[in-house]
């Protein structure tokens, strides 16, 4: 479904615009920017947050006109993308198309450069969700993140908490499916799991109509490209050039070429935010954010006290793959083809499934075995002593530095048959607060590259602690393979609150929610809140019940902005620990779903005498502009709202009677936010617009109120003013 302002601005327009016009806005709100060839969505039920495409791969500039854009980690913090791009390759020997051309090779492409327009086919692509996304309110409107989910269905079936389904046909016949897994779970969050199935279905375009029904599909070989630049917000502290993955290091595990220690038995390749030559301040690795780089666009001015910002590791692990497609066992010597390419070269660009030479190379490319040595190793020969204390050049003299490619098969498939290969897409690394202690620890010892830096009762260099990020991302591979083992069995997060509402007030900030539909296990919520920015550290402020729906924030500072987030808590007795989840610990509801993007904030401080109350404007003048002859000069309205009648200075919690001159009730309002602020539109209890005449305000205190800060009583419950105003129509 469309969330609720989408599905709104759908149905307004449809009632007005011809079929294929709806279907125009349609599509436009669920591509996005104009920038992008297909529509696109955000998977983003816990800390990894990227966007995926219709067409089966997020190629460069593919969502909006800026490298470094998705694959956010962790996803709450702005600037924290590490995507450049991605390429999707499939190509096949033998080719004969619709037409009857023959083709030695052929191959599709969907990026790093190229669209797909014209060799892909969409036919399907929607978001399903495990379990209806909470709505989330702050003073009455929604708050959005920007990577917004829009769940198009939900499957309370499903292992996975969200899952993405993109179909293609291609112009090689082969249908390719693609499902993209997220599981909210705190310990398994920071991964997709990607699932791609080829099938040899013979339909080469968007129709039902099967052009090649009896081709086999001879030599078939998925290629995958990974341009990674660590990370966004540093791109102009260390050099715009890193945000192309100029500086960017790549390694492997399980491809062959080393023998790589017992504990790191997977496939995988992984990058990192390398030493970036053409920056001389200090040493870059890790990102270290200093008032020598500034002014930087992604930083706050502020935020200058050595903060590391480029510490993520970030990378993909293969979980599976076909040994053939009449064996779907693991086959272990898969990727065939583990490479690393200029970024920036040639066969990157202007990719033609109808160019033989240029195919040719292409699927040379796509089936080159494993190549050695691995690219960070060919940067810094010594290997990890090289990487921690860093001399040499990580593009090796090219202009665009280096992606790292998967590759798999060769397969056959007749017609009707499917392989299928599985993958895992993460990131890990410090924590925001290590990323800030350590920072300002190096900061505070001038950047000193041996300086010992002590954080959480350990000790170590910058670099290493930087490093200690890797071991993150192993541990996270780990996670996602024993995940998939499992047949996805970890244990459940527990469903977050199907509402969240956070209202502003004048002597507090009053939180309200409702439970999950399926409370069961919940042993109670916990309630988190920051200051001054969505993308701070937050604390927790309130601990409630299973039984709680409410919270009043009684400590907010008047003049500061507060965002918050709560999670439902379930009791451990149903994690058995499967997935490499540490046994029986409580499991949490993800922060993600429940988060707030717009600030609460205390408003106008409540009055703290009767005689303090004003009506504002009175008299009330609905005449004409300022200055007409039906209206005075010095009379004043509100001009967002043409009725609104203010009453300032009110006791925080009262109740405003509206009367006639006759005594005629006409209108209550219960002000019960603890502000000084109450405002009515001049309508009365049936919904009747009043007519002109002088009419009376009756406040009644309603509650004791005392000052918080004296203990002085206020205002007793009773306690009255009786204010009288004029409207003229």
């Amino acid at each position: 479904m469309f969330s609720p302002h989408r599905m709104f601005l759908a149905s307004r327009f449809r009632a007005f615009l011809p079929p294929l016009a709806v279907a125009a806005l349609l599509f436009g709100l669920a591509a996005g920017p104009a920038s992008a060839q297909f529509p696109t969505k955000w998977v983003a039920g816990g800390s990894f947050h990227n966007w995926y495409a219709a067409s089966g791969n997020e190629i460069e500039e593919g969502l909006i006109a800026s490298q470094q854009y998705g694959m956010r980690w962790p996803g709450i913090y702005s600037f924290t993308d590490m995507q450049a791009a991605k390429g999707f390759w499939l190509g096949a020997e033998n080719v004969v198309d619709e037409l009857g051309t023959a083709y030695p090779v052929r191959v599709v492409h969907v990026g790093p450069r190229v669209t797909g327009v014209g060799e892909v086919f969409p036919v399907r692509f929607e978001l399903v969700s495990r379990y209806d996304l909470p709505t989330v309110l702050v003073d009455g409107n929604p708050s959005f993140p920007s990577a917004e989910m829009v769940v198009d269905r939900v499957d309370p079936t499903m292992e996975a908490d969200i899952m993405l389904v993109s179909e293609v046909n291609t112009l090689l016949g082969v249908t390719v499916t693609r499902r993209v897994m997220q599981f909210s779970q705190e310990y398994h969050d920071n991964y997709h799991v990607i699932e791609y199935t080829f099938t040899n279905t013979g339909n080469v375009d968007n129709d039902a109509d099967i052009e090649l029904p009896n081709q086999t599909i001879e030599g078939l070989r998925p290629f995958y490209q990974y341009r990674l630049s660590v990370a966004r917000e540093t791109r102009y502290v260390i050099g715009n050039a890193t945000g192309w993955g100029k500086n960017t290091m790549n390694d492997a595990r399980g491809d062959g070429v080393r023998a790589d220690p017992a504990d790191e038995q997977f496939r995988a390749q992984y990058a990192w935010h390398g030493k970036f030559p053409a920056f001389t301040a200090y040493d870059n690795i890790g990102g270290p954010i200093f008032p020598e780089a500034l002014p930087a666009a992604n930083v706050a001015p502020s935020d200058t006290l050595g903060r590391l910002g480029a510490s993520q590791f970030v990378g993909v692990v293969t979980l599976h793959a076909d040994a053939s497609a009449t064996d779907d066992s693991d086959d272990a010597g898969q990727p065939s083809t583990t490479t690393w390419i200029g970024s920036d070269d040639p066969i990157n660009s202007n990719n033609d499934p109808f160019n033989v030479t240029a195919m040719q190379r292409e699927y040379n490319l796509m089936a080159s075995g494993h190549r050695s040595p691995r690219h960070a190793w060919a940067v810094e020969p010594t290997g990890p002593e090289g990487w921690l204390a860093p001399t040499n050049d990580p593009s090796l003299g090219t202009s665009g530095g280096f992606s790292f490619a998967n590759g798999y098969g060769p397969y056959t498939l007749a017609p009707g048959e499917s392989v299928r290969i599985v993958f895992a897409e993460g990131a890990a690394g410090l924590s925001r607060e290590a990323n800030t202690a350590l920072g300002r620890a190096w900061l505070a010892a001038d950047g000193a590259p041996g300086a010992p830096l002590t954080y959480d009762g350990e000790t170590m260099t910058k670099n290493e602690w930087v490093f200690t990020g890797r071991d993150s991302l192993f541990q996270t591979f780990r996670r996602a393979i024993s995940n998939y083992e499992s047949d996805f069995a970890i244990p459940k997060a527990p469903a977050p609150p199907s509402a969240f509402s956070v209202a502003s007030g004048g002597d507090r900030i009053s939180l309200t929610w409702e439970p999950p539909a399926d409370a069961s296990g919940l042993t109670g919520y916990e309630i988190y809140r920051t200051a001054s920015a969505f993308d701070s550290t937050y604390t927790l402020v309130h601990t409630a019940s299973a039984a709680e729906t409410s919270f009043d924030d009684l400590t907010p500072t008047r003049g500061i902005q507060y965002f918050y987030y709560i999670q439902s808590v379930a009791d451990g007795s149903s994690n058995d620990g499967t997935g490499q989840t540490p046994t029986g610990v409580p499991l949490r509801s993800s922060r993600y779903y429940t988060q707030t993007y717009d600030p609460g904030f205390l408003q106008r401080q409540a009055g703290t005498a009767m005689d303090q109350i004003r009506i504002v404007p009175n008299p009330f003048y609905l005449g004409s502009a300022r200055g007409s002859e039906t209206r005075p000069q010095d009379a004043v309205r509100f001009f967002d709202v043409g009725d609104k009648l203010a009453f300032y200075n009110i006791p925080g919690q009262c109740r405003i009677d509206i009367y006639t001159e006759l005594g005629e009730l006409i209108e209550s309002i219960e002000h019960t936010d603890g502000s000084g602020d109450e405002f009515w539109y001049q309508t009365t209890r049936s919904r009747q617009v009043i007519a002109s005449g002088v009419y009376i305000a009756v406040i009644t205190v309603t509650d004791d109120i005392m000052d918080l800060d004296t203990g002085e009583m206020l205002f007793e419950a009773g306690d009255r003013s009786i204010q009288k105003f004029v409207i003229i129509r």
